[in-house]
């Protein structure tokens, strides 16, 4: 059976507004249900979960516990938060029974009264737990490919504290954890001043990716880690003397935001009563923050920052697989025992068995942007070996095959 059964396509939707939009659907990487709803096809799925896993593992490293939450919610917690009448992107949906739900696009009061239940002394803090699902917002208008969509993949992590001294503390620690993520995934993440929306009424922090597909505005300082949302936060302009180091100039620049955390402060505990004892007696209401990463959001920024005219260029460590395989005339058997060396020892490979043009086999695994195109046929073996290209490079060479493992590694 083949792995090109949903195989690349030549013509771009014609409303993709951005390059991930086109690409990622050119590709087969996703399908467009409806605006801001999108199938994930294997080789997106893969990436998905290559993502999922570098976020999860740096959660488990600060010592956050991964839960599942529900995405239906009763209407009744809503109200208790305030949110039911506030939040204005919150799907709201009515049972036969004539019973008020909302589809989640937070978590906050779903964990609130769940970890109400485990924390009960302040022995039990600090606590700290993650979900990874989807989310759903009412967006009016819903754009930009997989940078905002009505239904998406997220991140969420809840931290729980007995004074602002501790959450402050703990900040710091997940602002490292979320910087090293979006290292490993070949971003570069500004941490950038924002209000706190509907979450908090005290300053937010996002992590901003530059990028011309951005909707956010940011003003940052080149000489030093200033940076400001102007969309929410309006004392700064363009060129002004940066207000932290007093050295360089504010730059303007369009940005998306991959991450976000809000001091929730004791918004939630005391909404639902989550008092804890203190080793006096007292009760206290724990400080809470809330920490998101857009997981299929930075798969899309991922594609506008790593892309070329020929299609994407993954990061070895996400990307579908480590090679294309493509076999040509003559070289079927061996690209077959081949890929059976290759997957034998653990290593990605898609192979290109279809039976069309080299040149449209190349022009696919250029789309797909694996980091590797490993090309077997009658001409490359009678040179003794394969054909090896980097996808991020022009130069093609000729290596044997028993020496191609030590020419595709990362």
């Amino acid at each position: 059976m083949s792995q090109m059964a949903m195989a690349p396509i030549k013509t771009a939707p014609k409303d993709a507004d951005t390059v991930n939009h086109k690409l990622l659907v050119q590709g087969a990487f996703v399908r467009q249900l409806m605006a801001g709803v999108y199938t994930y096809l294997p080789f997106g799925l893969i990436v998905l979960k290559k993502i999922e896993q570098v976020v999860r593992e740096e959660m488990n490293a600060i010592g956050s516990e991964e839960i599942l939450m529900p995405l239906l919610h009763p209407a009744e917690i809503w109200k208790k938060s305030g949110g039911w009448d506030h939040v204005d992107v919150l799907f709201k949906l009515q049972s036969r029974g004539k019973k008020d739900y909302a589809l989640a696009q937070s978590e906050e009061e779903v964990v609130t009264p769940l970890m109400r239940e485990f924390i009960q002394s302040y022995k039990s803090l600090p606590a700290s737990v993650y979900h990874i699902n989807w989310k759903f917002r009412d967006e009016l208008r819903s754009k930009s490919g997989i940078l905002r969509g009505r239904e998406f993949y997220m991140k969420d992590m809840y931290s729980f504290h007995a004074d602002q001294a501790d959450f402050d503390k703990y900040y710091e620690v997940a602002k490292k954890a979320y910087l090293k993520i979006f290292d490993r995934l070949g971003l570069t993440a500004k941490v950038t001043e924002a209000s706190g929306g509907g979450f908090s009424e005290k300053i937010s922090y996002e992590f901003e990716v530059l990028t011309d597909a951005g909707e956010a505005n940011i003003l940052y300082c080149e000489e030093c880690v200033f940076c400001v949302n102007t969309d929410d936060i309006k004392t700064h302009q363009e060129g002004d003397k940066c207000p932290k180091c007093a050295k360089g100039k504010l730059k303007a620049a369009k940005a998306s935001e991959v991450g976000n955390v809000f001091d929730l402060g004791q918004k939630y505990s005391k909404a639902f009563e989550m008092g804890v004892a203190t080793k006096s007696g007292e009760k206290i209401f724990p400080v809470m923050g809330c920490y998101g990463i857009g997981i299929s959001r930075t798969m899309g920024v991922i594609v506008e920052k790593y892309h070329d005219d020929k299609g994407i260029i993954w990061p070895a460590n996400i990307a579908p697989f480590r090679i294309s395989l493509i076999s040509l005339e003559g070289g079927e058997e061996k690209a077959g025992e081949i890929y059976e060396m290759l997957t034998g020892k653990g290593v990605e490979v898609l192979w290109d068995d279809r039976d069309i043009s080299a040149g449209a086999k190349f022009g696919d695994a250029d789309l797909i942007g694996n980091p590797y195109r490993v090309v077997v046929g009658k001409r490359s073996l009678e040179q003794g070996g394969v054909e090896v290209k980097k996808r991020d490079e022009g130069e093609t060479k000729i290596v044997k095959v028993d020496d191609l493992l030590t020419h595709i590694t990362p």
